[in-house]
């Protein structure tokens, strides 16, 4: 009788053990697995961004920086707020003259698992022009991570719909559990995000009105990317919880994102995450809980720099 309680209680200790660190390894504790060093990348021209310039009647010496815009030989960006379903929206329509400009980075420049860093924090660090929180790779032990032409990992998570950056600017949507990532790569692809899901696809809506992202509100903050045309791409991202702006839900951010123009368009990780970072400040109000408003730390960030 007294063995098998002795038994009973050292499983029950070894059980509490084992169930801690189960939670500390996936929630805390930082595992690095290498660092990045960027690395340079060949120009490739697009001459419509010159039209696009005298189209605006731009004539001033590059830089243009203001507020809400900036303009270089290589690089446009022009943030605009919206107001839609109660929600401030902001969009950041990018124009490129090369793919190269649109880039990513992990905190701490370190690709691991729990390792973060505030998106202005990263943004600053690589002299970001914009950029906007990624897919939080980090929070998940499995799912393909692409950047920068460098792969990371290739252990592909069950039905995840991933989005795909390709070397000439295309995007086009995977399902990881058919597609081998390597093969992906050998038709030139650069980035993977692996959020989702795919919001719009061919300029179609792929989400249905009462879908959500495991067991999110209904409504919430949202960071989004898609492109509109060659090298024309949008950044959005939606405040939320709050009694100022709501937030958006899958499908109304999708509908968004349509009526935008966007041909393809991806669901980032959003939520306390969503953080939109511009001319060296964060231009929305993150918020984890619709009280505090505070940058959560993340896995990664999306930018668009040198």
């Amino acid at each position: 009788m007294k063995r098998s309680k002795l038994f009973t209680i050292l499983f029950c200790v070894v059980l509490i053990c084992f169930t801690a660190y189960v939670l500390l390894d996936t929630f805390l504790i930082e595992r690095a697995y290498s660092s990045v060093t960027p690395e340079e990348s060949e120009d490739s021209e697009n001459n419509d961004l010159e039209q696009v310039y005298a189209d605006r009647g731009i004539t001033e010496p590059f830089p243009i920086q203001t507020d809400t815009m900036y303009i270089d030989d290589n690089i446009s960006v022009v943030v605009t707020e919206y107001r839609e379903h109660r929600t401030t929206v902001y969009v950041a329509d990018i124009r490129l003259k090369s793919v190269e400009y649109l880039k990513s980075a992990f905190a701490e420049d370190t690709f691991g698992r729990n390792i973060t860093e505030k998106v202005a924090d990263i943004a600053k660090r690589k002299d970001a022009i914009i950029a906007v929180n990624g897919d939080f790779y980090g929070a998940q032990p499995r799912g393909y991570v692409l950047r920068n032409g460098e792969l990371y990992r290739d252990l592909s998570r069950r039905d995840t719909e991933t989005l795909i950056v390709f070397e000439d600017g295309s995007f086009d949507i995977i399902v990881e559990r058919k597609v081998d990532i390597e093969d992906v790569m050998a038709e030139g692809a650069i980035h993977s995000f692996a959020f989702g899901p795919a919001l719009v696809v061919d300029g179609e809506i792929m989400v249905t009105r009462d879908q959500e992202v495991g067991i999110s509100m209904e409504s919430n903050p949202r960071t989004a990317i898609g492109i509109i045309d060659n090298l024309h791409y949008l950044l959005i991202v939606s405040d939320g919880r709050t009694k100022e702006s709501r937030g958006l839900s899958l499908y109304e951010l999708a509908e968004f994102m349509r009526d935008h123009g966007c041909k393809i368009a991806y669901n980032l990780d959003g939520g306390g995450s969503a953080t939109m970072y511009f001319n060296g400040d964060v231009v929305n109000f993150p918020t984890t809980n619709g009280i505090d408003y505070e940058e959560r730390s993340v896995s990664d960030i999306v930018y668009i720099g040198y």
